[in-house]
């Protein structure tokens, strides 16, 4: 025999030997269940506490802290791990005397010590708070009015699908508003609610258990689950993702800036989804992305003269370039607030109509802009308008000392929103439609850097606004809601 066929040899027995192995740990762990071992009655079902079941956290063995076979106890709510013997659920199951147990993974139900599987209609509740799951006929009618229900909780509280509260940990009420808002996005709410879309992308990337598409998934399946057992969901393992996946630049114990982490959540929704520059590679891009033009041209020195001037911009240096740019947001500028305030005026809040903050995309309008070593005056025309437009209303200035906030009102109309009106004419014509409606606004309340997030939400079914924070949710009047401090606001184009 060659040294490379020996070689061989000795790898293929290793193998072989690590796949016995394998079973053995497994089979110890797990032990086969003979048919005769299968019943379709439990007497211990009326043990079960629905109450106490809570499936929004990690999936971790609450002793050994590990993932693997882990069981949720249905008496107690807690998790553990296995069910052979002298595995910690069987462990639990004799000291406790709790005996009806569910596997997280496959969904399947087990009676400790006895270890038998229940197989049970009754037990179709749970299995569907765990995995909620939609078919394509379930997500075309979420928006119906005709068909829209109202869901009761255990414990009679009345919710409607969608406007369900997502509970603050610590500090991450800038994450829970951002996602309210895309779960009311049309497209992204049926693409992630259809766990099939995405499917394909999940097992190629190895199935991570992190993976921030497979987290939002999931939360989105139990924001719009029309059985929950409570009239809430807790983010926890959507939070856990973001803080691997961000590396710790997003946190759940410190609060950050919306419109920082809507940026960066969009990106990698997109990268996760195998996205490129194409506006149809993924559906961030097919419902957010839009384009523009920049225009920009360099300013000329303030200590130059009328003359000096004149040959500077005659040179190629400070010609106006043009640069074709795409955008998933639109930053809005919004005007100083006056610096001093007379007697009369001092309990007035500034405000601004919409439309005035629109104009800088009008292709006309010019603002300068400073660099590190050059200012530039820049004007911005829109090419082409998505279907969903972010706006975000630049309301924080930071300098080298502190955070300033803007507190003026934007007057905005919450329907028939006519983005047209800042197109050339050119573009206008390359547009059926462009009036929107508002679907989503962000507010922040309180001090820069401190202060708190809240949305504002339309329930398309029951044409009703809801404002959303954290746990709380309350009707609202859309008229309310234009005299609040809007940071991040979610159109929607009319017909889309």
């Amino acid at each position: 025999m060659t040294a490379k066929a020996e070689t061989k040899s000795i790898n293929e027995k290793k193998v072989i030997k690590r796949k016995l192995e394998i079973k053995e740990e497994v089979d110890d762990e797990e032990p086969v269940i003979s048919k005769e071992k299968i019943i379709k009655q439990c007497p211990y079902l009326d043990t079960i506490n629905r109450h106490v079941l809570d499936f929004d956290f990690e999936k971790l063995c609450s002793v050994s802290l590990t993932r693997i076979n882990v069981y949720a106890c249905l008496v107690c709510g807690k998790y553990f791990q296995g069910r052979g013997n002298n595995t910690h659920a069987y462990t639990h199951s004799v000291g406790e005397s709790h005996h009806v147990f569910l596997n997280l993974l496959s969904l399947r139900f087990y009676c400790l010590p006895d270890n038998y599987e229940i197989i049970d209609s009754s037990l179709d509740d749970i299995k569907y708070v765990l995995n909620p799951t939609f078919t394509k006929i379930d997500i075309n009618i979420l928006d119906e009015a005709e068909k829209a229900k109202t869901s009761r909780t255990l414990d009679g509280t009345l919710y409607h699908p969608g406007i369900v509260g997502l509970n603050n940990i610590k500090a991450n009420d800038y994450c829970n508003v951002v996602l309210q808002a895309l779960s009311h996005v049309g497209p992204i709410r049926d693409y992630f609610l259809n766990e099939l879309s995405y499917a394909k992308i999940k097992r190629s990337s190895g199935d991570s258990p992190f993976a921030i598409v497979q987290r939002f998934g999931e939360l989105m399946r139990k924001l719009w689950n029309p059985r929950n057992f409570k009239a809430h969901v807790s983010p926890h393992e959507m939070l856990q993702a973001v803080v691997l996946w961000s590396n710790k630049k997003f946190q759940i114990i410190e609060q950050s800036d919306p419109i920082d982490f809507l940026t960066w959540f969009l990106h990698e929704l997109h990268r996760q989804l195998r996205g490129n520059k194409n506006p149809n590679s993924s559906i961030i891009n097919r419902t957010f992305l839009g384009e523009m033009k920049i225009y920009s041209r360099k300013i000329p020195p303030v200590e130059c003269d009328d003359a000096q001037k004149e040959v500077l911009l005659a040179t190629e240096e400070y010609k106006e370039t043009i640069e074709t740019s795409n955008f998933l947001y639109l930053n809005c500028d919004l005007p100083p607030p006056p610096l001093f305030i007379d007697e009369f005026r001092e309990n007035i809040i500034p405000q601004v109509n919409l439309y005035q903050l629109l104009a800088k995309f009008n292709g006309v309008t010019e603002k300068e802009y400073k660099s590190y070593k050059d200012n530039f005056m820049k004007r911005f025309e829109i090419t082409i308008l998505p279907k969903f437009i972010i706006l975000y209303i630049k309301r924080f200035t930071k300098n080298t000392f502190f955070i300033d906030k803007n507190p003026t009102i934007v007057n905005f109309p919450v329907k028939n929103v006519d983005f047209g009106d800042i197109l050339t004419p050119e573009h206008k014509k390359k547009h059926p439609e462009t009036r929107y409606n508002l679907i989503a606004n962000i507010v922040h309340d309180g001090e820069p850097g401190k202060g708190t997030y809240r949305a504002h939400i339309l329930h398309k079914a029951t044409n009703q606004w809801f404002e959303m924070q954290d746990l709380h949710v309350t009707l609202i009047l859309p008229q309310m809601i234009t005299l609040t401090e809007a940071y991040i606001q979610i159109y929607e184009q009319q017909g889309s």
